[in-house]
C-alpha cells in the first residue's frame, strides 16, 4: 500500500492517529536506523537542534525521563520530551515543558512534514522496503516539533532496545541505562547481556554514560563499550545513588549522593524504593549533562525539580475513598517494584486486583509474582483486558492465574474493563470500607483505559 497523504486530510489528532495506526508497528520490523535517517535528512536534521539526554533500560524509563525533565524545567530550562506508549491520547508522547504537545501544533506540524514522509515512503518501497512504521513516523514528528519550538534540551525515551530503535539516530549527551532485566526476548536476546547489548547501543563518542544499578553481567557489557568509546561512566552504587529514604505522605523524602555533591532531605511525590532509584539516575544524568558531572546542582532546584515530579500510572493514586491505584508494570520486574513500593507505602490488608496482560508478555511469571507478593493480604482478583487486539484473553488468564498459585475462589473473569474496575471499587466500598484498595495493572494498555473510565 502506498502512502499518499497529500491527498489525505489531516484535520485533527485522531485523523493523523488512525492514519499512523495504518502503518506497521515497531515489533514487526527488521531492526534499521536508515529509514528515520532519509527522513530526519529531508528535513534538515531537527534531530540536532538541541542537547539529547537518551533513555533505555528495562524499567523505570519513562519515570527517569520525566524526572530529568523535571529537573531540567526547575532550572529553566526548555524542555522536549518524548516518550512511550501513550496512557490515553498520542499527544502525551511528544512533550513540551513538561505539558503535551497541543493539538494544533501535533496537526500543523505533522501536516508539514507529510509531504516529506510520502517521498520517504515511496524511497523505501522503491527499493523494496517497507514504508516508516508508526513508532519511526511518530519520532520523526517529535524531531520535528521540538525543532519548531524550539527547545534547549530534549529527553527521548527509547522504544525498543537501543541500537536499532528510532531515536537513536540522534546522538546524545547523556545516555541514560535505567535497570536491565528480560524483555522483549524475541528482539533483544535470551540474555540480561544480549538486551544490555541492545541497549548500549545508545552510548555514542563524545557522550556521558549514567547507569542504575545492573546485573554483574549488563554492567559488564556497557562498561565495555564506554571504555571502548572513551566516553565517561557513571554507575549507581558506584559513583552516586540514594543514602536515605523516609515514606512520608504522599511519597518519600530522600538524600541523595550526586556526582558532584549531596542533596539532602529532597521530597519525591512518588512510591517506592525503585522511584528513589530513578531519581538518583535523573540526578546524575542533568549533572552531567549541565556541568560533566563536576560542578554541584543548587539544591534548591533540584528539590523544586523532584518536588515538582509526577509519573501518571505509576503507582497512581487515584482515588481515597476505597484506594484506587494504577500501576503500569508489565514484566515481573515492574511487579515485583510496584509491589515492594505499595507494602511500604500503604496500610490495608484487603487488595481488590484488577489485571490485564498484552499476548507478547511472560503471563505466567506475572502470575507468579503477583500471588507470592500479595500473599499476606485479602485478595481477590479480576482479569480483564484492555481494548488492544494484543491482549490475552480474560478466561485464559484466571486459569494461568490460578495454576500460579491463585485460589480458584478469589479468581473472576470480567471481558470489560469498566465491569472489573466497577466491581473491584464497589466490592472495596461494601466489604472492607476502611481497610481495602483496588490496584489495576499488567499492562499499560489496562491502566491508560482505567485510567480514562476514572475521568482523571
Amino acid at each position: 500500500m502506498s502512502a499518499a497523504s497529500e491527498h489525505e486530510n489531516f484535520a485533527s489528532v485522531e485523523d493523523i492517529y488512525q492514519h499512523l495506526l495504518s502503518r506497521a508497528p515497531e515489533d514487526r520490523m527488521a531492526p534499521r536506523l536508515d529509514a528515520v535517517q532519509l527522513a530526519v535528512e529531508a528535513l534538515g536534521d531537527p534531530h540536532r537542534s538541541a542537547p539529547v539526554v537518551h533513555v533505555t533500560g528495562t524499567n523505570g524509563k519513562t519515570s527517569t525521563a520525566r524526572l530529568v525533565e523535571s529537573l531540567l524545567l526547575a532550572h529553566d530550562l526548555r524542555v522536549g520530551r518524548y516518550t512511550s506508549p501513550h496512557l490515553e491520547r498520542v499527544t502525551e508522547r511528544i512533550s513540551i515543558d513538561g505539558e503535551p504537545v497541543s493539538d494544533e501544533t501535533f496537526v500543523r506540524i505533522y501536516g508539514e512534514i507529510a509531504p516529506y514522509l510520502d517521498l520517504v515512503d515511496r524511497h523505501l518501497e522503491a527499493d523494496g522496503a517497507p514504508r516508516l512504521t508508526y513508532f519511526e513516523t511518530l519520532t520523526v514528528l517529535a524531531f520535528a516539533v521540538f525543532a519548531d519550538e524550539p527547545v534547549d534540551v530534549m529527553v527521548l525515551e527509547v522504544g525498543i532496545g537501543g541500537s536499532w530503535d528510532a531515536t537513536n539516530v540522534a546522538d546524545a549527551a547523556v545516555s541514560v541505562v535505567t535497570p536491565i532485566d528480560l524483555d522483549h526476548t524475541g528482539m533483544l536476546g535470551e540474555t540480561v547481556e544480549e538486551i544490555a547489548g541492545e541497549k548500549s547501543g545508545i552510548v555514542k563518542p563524545g557522550g556521558f554514560l549514567v547507569s542504575a544499578a545492573q546485573q554483574p553481567g549488563a554492567a559488564q557489557v556497557l562498561l565495555e563499550r564506554a571504555t571502548e568509546l572513551s566516553v565517561p561512566f557513571r554507575f549507581e552504587g558506584v559513583e552516586f545513588g540514594v543514602e536515605q529514604r523516609t515514606t512520608a505522605v504522599g511519597g518519600q523524602v530522600i538524600t541523595l549522593q550526586g556526582l558532584a555533591a549531596r542533596y539532602e532531605d529532597l521530597m519525591l511525590p512518588l512510591f517506592g524504593a525503585h522511584q528513589a532509584q530513578n531519581a538518583a539516575v535523573a540526578v546524575a544524568a542533568v549533572e552531567a549533562l549541565l556541568g560533566g558531572g563536576e560542578k554541584p546542582l543548587n539544591q534548591e532546584l533540584v528539590a523544586a525539580g523532584l518536588g515538582a515530579a509526577s509519573s501518571p500510572g505509576r503507582l497512581e493514586l487515584v482515588r481515597t475513598a476505597p484506594p484506587v491505584l494504577l500501576d503500569a508494570a508489565h514484566n515481573p520486574h515492574g511487579l515485583l517494584a510496584s509491589a515492594s513500593a505499595l507494602r511500604e507505602a500503604f496500610t490495608f490488608t484487603t487488595l481488590n486486583l484488577v489485571v490485564g496482560v498484552l499476548q507478547d508478555k511472560d503471563s505466567e511469571a506475572m502470575f507468579r509474582v503477583l500471588a507470592d507478593e500479595y500473599r499476606e493480604f485479602d485478595v481477590t482478583l479480576w482479569c480483564t483486558r484492555s481494548q488492544s487486539p494484543r491482549a490475552m484473553d480474560p478466561e485464559e488468564l484466571a486459569e494461568i492465574a490460578v495454576d500460579m498459585g491463585f485460589d480458584e475462589d478469589t479468581v473472576r473473569v470480567a471481558p470489560r474493563l469498566e465491569d472489573a474496575c466497577s466491581a473491584a471499587v464497589q466490592d472495596a466500598v461494601d466489604r472492607h470500607a476502611s481497610d481495602g484498595a483496588v490496584l489495576v495493572t499488567g499492562s499499560i494498555t489496562v491502566v491508560g483505559e482505567a485510567r480514562a473510565l476514572l475521568e482523571l
